[in-house]
């Protein structure tokens, strides 16, 4: 929640409709949160990074790709845990009482995630270009549901004009987030299991990044709590630090025997 409100302060242009043009919006926030909310304090690594990536000659890309890589080695997907206002979206629709179904059996849909990257984030804005160079942000403007729920319901509530001009795109994305919006309810953050290339890009830094969990073999009695817990489908005893985990703290919290820790430190061979 906290990251939520520090990435979007400038709550009173939600009521003006207006968007924050101050300098803060050349920086990227950690997380997937929307340059058009009105109350964006920065702009979003994959908008930003995607609107350059067709063009080599701006060093602007260099600047965005070197933040998108320094928050990757120092955190690694603790930011999709702890810092990405719409994973914490995704977390409050998954308090709704209702019943819940596992996504076990579904793994092979953290894939897609990849493919976003690759594909609609990398590959198209590179392939297909403007007059100018500039690739176009197919993620942003095809398929992101955090840009129709924090810029373009927004504004269009705040303005009438921005009401009347919604056409088949608006309708299409208003789509994509209906259908994210139902299965966050039942499934467990399914946009940052199988959608998300923010998440995706993060991930490939798991291994490597500052902050990670360690097992203490020694310790582990191999009860199963841990595995049982994750709601991200990971077991950390058979991988301490799986591509999928975004470092909630859960299994850590669950550990009956205290072998399992977050550190910040230098990473130490597994005992």
């Amino acid at each position: 929640m906290l990251a939520t409100l520090l990435s979007n302060i400038h709550v009173l242009n939600l009521v003006k409709g207006t968007l924050n043009d101050g300098k803060t919006k050349m920086v990227c926030m950690p997380g997937l949160n929307c340059y058009s909310c009105p109350a964006a304090t920065g702009a979003c690594p994959i908008g930003a990074f995607q609107a350059v990536t067709g063009s080599s000659k701006y060093s602007f890309s260099y600047y965005i790709s070197g933040i998108l890589i320094f928050l990757g080695v120092v955190f690694g997907r603790l930011i999709c845990g702890f810092l990405c206002p719409f994973g914490w979206f995704q977390d409050l629709l998954y308090k709704i009482p209702t019943r819940k179904f596992s996504t076990k059996g579904l793994t092979y849909l953290r894939c897609f995630k990849y493919v976003m990257l690759i594909v609609c984030v990398c590959i198209l804005p590179v392939l297909m270009t403007n007059d100018s160079g500039m690739g176009s942000p197919f993620f942003c403007k095809y398929v992101c549901p955090q840009g129709v729920l924090e810029g373009a319901i927004p504004l269009a509530i705040a303005k009438e004009s921005i009401r009347s001009s919604l056409g088949v795109l608006f309708s299409w994305k208003a789509g994509i987030l209906a259908v994210v919006v139902v299965l966050s309810i039942f499934f467990y953050r399914p946009f940052c299991k199988w959608i998300c290339p923010l998440g995706a890009f993060y991930s490939l830094f798991n291994k490597v990044s500052i902050y990670h969990y360690q097992l203490d073999k020694e310790k582990c009695i191999s009860c199963g709590k841990c595995s049982r817990t994750c709601q991200m489908d990971v077991d950390i005893t058979q991988k301490t630090n799986h591509a999928e985990c975004i470092r909630c703290g859960a299994c850590i919290k669950a550990c009956p025997a205290g072998a399992i820790t977050a550190n910040w430190n230098h990473r130490q061979e597994q005992k």
